[in-house]
């Protein structure tokens, strides 16, 4: 059993900084809001993979991230505009 006070303090790593450069840079090209437009958010938008979970991945090809239901981005589309 392991004795969680041997446990180091997580320190970033390169592919960290990595990562969160390229999240910056999708930050700045998209406009990502943690609330809703109206009635457009996330969980009623054709890239929000499971309409109901809380949080869902977005497989629009400029997101391809986890997203909160109740969030809205630029590249929102109506579920019926298949």
């Amino acid at each position: 059993m392991p004795d969680y006070n041997d446990i180091p303090k997580p320190e970033p790593k390169e592919i960290d900084e990595k990562n969160a450069l390229a999240l910056r840079h999708l930050i700045e090209d998209a406009i990502l809001r943690g609330r809703p437009n109206g009635d457009e958010r996330c969980d009623n938008c054709l890239y929000y993979l499971n309409p109901d979970a809380e949080f869902e991945y977005c497989w629009h090809q400029k997101i391809r991230i986890l997203v909160g239901g109740d969030w809205w981005c630029q590249w929102w589309e109506s579920i019926e505009s298949q």
